[in-house]
Order: structure tokens, then sequence, then C-alpha cells
């Protein structure tokens, strides 16, 4: 069916937004998304939180909690402004952070375990089903709001577009595309952040956009929103007719750190300062104190002539204000955790300092070990050379200029700052120090048009309207890593010695969805019939590696994420356990899943196997 529209979906840690855009009307805006604001309140707002509250049977009445939508039922569960102001109060019911849980390495994210920490029982519920309602809950919410202004939408004539991490590996890729198909869209595309992020500041620059960057420019798209920290790379080049070209070249890791821990060390900071008074905190006080901390922050950041903030922490179990236990945060203290201590004028030496080594830890999310920001900046932008220097064509990309490969890190000549802890001028402020910093008192220039809050659904519709028409920019990219399948070594048994571990390229670095590669040339022995394992290796950092090409010690050089241990279907004549002659096809789906294919070499016979990016 035609699209006639595309929906840009940011369904961000703490916030998610929608913007539309109506391709017929040549007009985009963003959807105010219908959410209860209060009890029986119902409004609208720009943005949804991310904010899940899962109430008491007894709690509301079924006025007070009904969405338009939901005809005579009640709602179950409340998302948006209402679960978090309310949920604010009674934290054990909240749940936030859900988009964070669905890429933590280490639990099944279909599994009921938010809220995280809480005593709730069969109440909880998974990070994917929080997502779901998330989506399912913006696709009702834009179609009401959509249907008081007089407009009616079929979702089968829409593109969907919906926002992701870079930084996200495949199965998270996956789980989010999968959570906003059970939520009701369908033929979902997948946008990293960052790049939506330069798409709406193009969009708004209009062709101005073309004088503000040139051929030769890195452009750094510095996100830090309220869980992740998520950098990339964008050269642009002149393609040889006068017009510019725009490509990906680096994607940073997956750090979990961003405004939600920023929110975490104001409420130590004033924990402390609440003991020193005699002022004791229980733990649901203190997730109620990391709440109003965060509200506070917002307060001071968006109004500088704010000297201080109010904080009010509630008893569980007291009246409206009875038993409140109150303080303020003071505007130097923001200043000095917040930008002093996240974004500390450090050195283009200094790396985050790993974990602390304890053999035992609390459980919860992989939170970044080192919390300055800047060290992890710094890391990117030495790993992102090491990254342009491994590839000849990216290494012509940049330009010719060998003073630029020949220093310390890969130095941006222009940043976009995205995410809503840049609202702050001070932040972005430090940030451009930072790096001038590093480059002998030179910053790189801002580009005008920030937008922290829309921009990542504006620029996810310009891409869907793109996408359909056919026209508009395009920034290349593909695959975010280098992806490899381990090898065992074809020699004699030595005793006492295990060679290393060999490796082979199967998914290049920025092999774009929709493609394959065959390796012909080659064959490789497949056990089939009985138990084999798989390993799976990735590298952010091998952007010149080919498919066929042989990483002689996997273990070393590469990244290990996974095993699988699988029994392919046996080969009619061929004892279970013998290899047997394959050649490796990798293919790059449209939805951007990753497959391997190994076909018999004699027959038409040939099995598959998905890639797997998590250790189990």
């Amino acid at each position: 069916m035609e699209k006639k529209i595309t929906l840009g979906i940011d369904l961000g840690t703490s916030n998610s937004a929608v913007t539309l855009c109506d391709i017929e009307a040549g007009e985009t805006r963003v959807v105010d998304v219908t959410q209860i604001l209060a009890s029986s309140r119902i409004g609208e707002k720009d943005t949804l939180p991310s904010a899940l509250y899962l109430p008491h049977a007894n709690e509301f009445s079924a006025e007070a909690v009904k969405l338009p939508w939901h005809g005579e039922e009640a709602s179950k569960q409340i998302v948006g402004s209402f679960a978090r102001e309310h949920g604010a109060q009674v934290p054990d019911r909240l749940v936030t952070s859900a988009k964070s849980w669905l890429s933590n390495l280490h639990m099944d994210p279909q599994s009921a375990i938010l809220p995280w920490g809480s005593e709730l029982t069969d109440e909880k519920v998974s990070p994917f089903e929080a997502s779901r309602l998330y989506l399912e809950h913006l696709k009702e919410g834009v179609l009401y709001a959509e249907r008081r202004a007089g407009r009616e939408w079929n979702l089968d004539e829409c593109q969907v577009v919906l926002t992701v991490p870079a930084s996200f590996d495949e199965v998270a890729r996956k789980l989010t595309a999968d959570a906003a198909e059970a939520a009701g869209f369908s033929e979902v595309v997948l946008l990293e952040e960052p790049q939506a992020a330069f798409y709406a500041w193009t969009d708004r620059a209009g062709s101005d956009w073309r004088t503000q960057v040139k051929a030769g420019d890195i452009v750094l798209v510095c996100d830090v929103g309220g869980g992740t920290a998520d950098f990339s790379l964008i050269a642009v080049s002149d393609d040889g007719s006068g017009n510019l070209d725009l490509e990906r070249i680096s994607v940073g890791e997956h750090i979990l750190l961003g405004g939600d821990n920023m929110d975490l060390a104001l409420a130590y900071t004033l924990q402390a300062k609440l003991e020193e008074e005699g002022r004791e905190l229980d733990d649901w006080q203190f997730l109620a104190l990391v709440h109003t901390a965060s509200q506070a922050k917002l307060a001071l950041f968006s109004k500088e002539e704010l000297a201080e903030a109010p904080i009010a922490v509630p008893s569980r179990g007291s009246g409206l204000f009875a038993g409140t236990i109150s303080t303020t945060l003071e505007r130097s203290v923001l200043e000095a955790v917040v930008v002093d201590g996240f974004f500390a004028l450090t050195q283009i030496d200094e790396m985050p300092e790993e974990d602390g080594g304890a053999a035992l830890q609390e459980f919860g999310l992989p939170y970044a070990a080192d919390a300055v920001v800047s060290k992890h900046l710094a890391r990117f932008l030495k790993r992102s050379l090491e990254n342009v220097k491994a590839s000849e064509s990216m290494r012509q990309l940049v330009g010719a200029d060998e003073a630029l490969l020949a220093g310390a890190y890969l130095q941006p000549s222009a940043i976009l700052f995205n995410g809503g802890v840049f609202k702050a001028t001070a932040i972005r402020e430090r940030v451009l120090k930072l790096l001038a910093s590093w480059n002998r008192g030179t910053a790189p220039r801002e580009l005008e048009g920030f937008q922290p809050d829309l921009a990542v659904s504006k620029g996810a519709a310009t891409y869907g309207r793109s996408r359909v028409s056919g026209q508009g920019i395009r920034i290349r990219s593909g695959t975010a890593r280098s992806y490899y399948i381990g090898l065992e070594a074809s020699r004699p048994a030595v005793p006492g010695f295990k060679p290393p571990v060999k490796a082979v390229c199967v998914v290049p670095q920025g092999m774009e969805e929709g493609s394959s590669h065959t390796l012909s040339d080659r064959q490789f022995g497949l056990v089939v019939g009985k138990p084999a394992v798989f390993r799976f290796f990735a590298s952010e950092i091998r952007g010149g590696d080919t498919p066929g090409q042989i990483v002689a010690n996997a273990e070393k050089a590469l990244d290990e994420t996974s095993k699988l241990e699988i029994t392919l279907p046996p080969m009619d004549g061929i004892p279970a356990g013998q290899p047997i002659p394959v050649n490796l096809q990798s293919v790059v789906t449209e939805l951007g899943n990753l497959e391997l294919w190994m076909q018999h070499t004699a027959s038409e016979q040939r099995w598959k196997v998905e890639f797997q990016v998590r250790m189990e």
C-alpha cells in the first residue's frame, strides 16, 4: 500500500516523542500525545515520559485512570506524565529505564523483572513488555489526538521509523522492532539516534546546512540522554560533482551513562547532607529522592536566575505533607556534581577506569564503572582514529591531511549536540571547552539548530519521508561493527599446547541492510548431526577487514560476544560429526538482522544460524 505519512518515533529512556510527516501535504509536525496528566484528568503533551506505574488494585477508581481508547475499561497500567509524577511518591511501583534493560547482556529482557528491586511479585513486567506498552500508548495517543483535530489516519499507509541508540547491539535492535510490532506497528524501520538528530538538523537548516559544513569535515554527534552516552562520527566528503556526501564512520560503545546517573549522584549528595543534619532516609525514600533531585536539576538548568531548588521527600504512609523531609539543591552543588563531576576537564590520554574488581557486586543495570563522560569521549575518539587508519577507504574519506591521522585521536571539526542533558548551556559549554583543551585551544564549530527534546523524532520522520519519496540526503552507514565466526585450527594436536582460535570475517563494518556476501572461493568444514559450538566475535575498530579475512588470534584481537551450542540437521549418507564442505554466506536483512548461511558445496542443502551478539 502506498505510504501517505511517516511517523518518526523516539523511544527514549526518559521521554518519548512522535513526529508525523504528511507526505501529500508536505507538512511535518510534532504530534501531541494524549495521556493521563493527573487523577481524572486527560490531556496532551509533546512528549510522553517513558515511565510506567503499576497501580494497586484498589488505588484508583476506574474513571480516574481511564484512557479514551480503552472504552469502559480502566487502565491496568499508567504510562506517561502521571505515571512519573505519582510514581515518584510510590517508587516501588514505578518502572523506568526499560530501554536500558533491553540492552542488558545478562538478563532476559522478556522476564518480568521491573520495577527492579521492588518487592512486588506477580505485578512486575518485563523490559520488553514495558517498551511495548510505551509504543502502544504512543500509537493510540497520537491517533486519538489527531482524530480530535479532524485527521483520521490508516497505519497501513504509514511508514514507521523507530530510533535506537547507535550503540545498541543487534539483539536490542531486534527486541525494539519486535516490541513495535507487538504494539500494532508494521514494517518498522530502525534508525540510529545520532543519525536522526543529524537529519533533523539538516531539515531545520534547509539548504543552509551545506554552508555550515564542508567537504573534509568530521562531525561529532554527541548524544547524552537519560540513560546512555552515544557518540557517532559523520564524515563529509565531495562526491566529485560539487555535492556533499555523508557517511557514518564510527560508533561508540554502549555506555549506560547519562541523566539517570546524574540524578543518582545528586541524590547521594543530598542524602549525605540530610544525614549530617541527623535525618535518615530509608530505601523507599531514597528512590523518591532520586526523582525529586531530577526535577530540581531540570529547574536549575532551565532557569539560570535560580540559586537553589526545593527538595521534598514524603514519608511512606504519611498524609499529603505530614512527615515530609525537606531540603534544597544549591546551584553550586549542582555544578560541582554534574558539570565538574561528569564533564571534568581531563586529558585526552585519560581513559575510563575499569570495574573495581570486587568478586560480588550488587546486580542491576551494567552502568559505566567510570562516571566521567569526558574520559569515554576521549576513548571513543582514540578508537575512531584506530578504526579509520585500519580502512583505506575511510582514510581517503576523511581527507588527505596526514596530520589528522598522525595525532592521538580523530579530531572532529564540528559538533552537533543531542539529548536532554545538553539542554543545559553550562554542559554544552563545558564539552566545547574540553574539546578545545585537546586541540591547542581550538574548539569544533557548534552546529546551529540544536533541539534536545524533539530532534530525534523529527529526524526519524524526515528520514522516513526521504525513504518513501526517494528524495533528500542519506547518510551511508550499514553495520556499526565487523562480525566474525570462530574457526578451529586444522593442525596436529600437540600435548600441552592449545592453538589460538582463528576467526573469519563474515560481515564487514558498514555492510548495508538488504545485502549479502558469499565466500565462494574458500571451503569450510561444517559439523552436522551432533552438538557443535559456534563462537561469535565482533570489532568496532577493524574497519578495514573484508569478508573472508582471517584473524589469527581472535581471542586477543576481537571481542567475543557469545557462544551458541546447536545440533544442525544431519545430511543423508554422511556420518554424524563428520565435517562436510560448505561455503559461507552472510546476510543483513532489510530489518537489520544478521544471518549466516552454510551452503553444501556439492548439493542444494544449506543450514542457517542467526548471529548471536550477546554472551549467555
